[in-house]
């Protein structure tokens, strides 16, 4: 069980997202479209927790300043431990910034930080195929390669239980 404090795109980058991982899908490379709970939006994490309060964390984030949508470019594949590939986004003045504050937020809650997602050990992505094997990896490439770059804007953002895919919008983007 996690939960994400997610960025959300806009509808134009969420359906070019979403029609990326149905590319994926008809050339047989599964991706967050049919992974477990079916409700997986495209995001970029910010922060992952393994443990958690939620009204603790919710209160945390949301106690952050408002920064507002923020433009990204994807502009590179990734291709991460276990099969795991992602869109990289270029470097975004303030993203990091962002992240390490959100960090500091959740872990004053006493909440548990996945490793991946402390200061200093974050790399921005928005996830794509959660399971690639070595044999798929051309494949997702060629069709990565295809649509990038990838201009997209952030528009809100939300805590998601990875879980069960249940959302909490949240009033500001931090």
């Amino acid at each position: 069980m996690a939960l994400g404090i997610c960025l959300l795109f806009d509808p134009r980058a969420d359906r070019a997202l979403r029609d990326l991982w149905d590319r994926l899908e008809e050339r047989g490379v599964p991706t967050l479209r049919s992974h477990t709970h079916r409700l997986h939006r495209p995001h970029l994490s910010y922060v992952v927790l393994l443990r958690w309060d939620l009204g603790s964390v919710q209160a945390a984030i949301e106690a952050l300043p408002d920064r507002g949508p923020m433009e990204i470019t994807f502009d590179a594949l990734g291709a991460f431990r276990r099969g795991r590939i992602s869109l990289i986004p270029a470097g975004q003045a303030g993203l990091v910034g962002r992240q390490q504050e959100a960090v500091r937020a959740v872990r004053a809650t006493g909440a548990f930080i996945h490793q991946h997602y402390e200061i200093d050990r974050w790399l921005p992505h928005c996830a794509l195929v959660p399971r690639a094997r070595l044999a798929q990896l051309p494949v997702a490439a060629a069709t990565v390669y295809d649509v990038l770059p990838l201009a997209a804007r952030i528009s809100q953002a939300a805590l998601i239980d990875s879980t069960t895919g249940q959302i909490w919008p949240l009033a500001s983007i931090p």
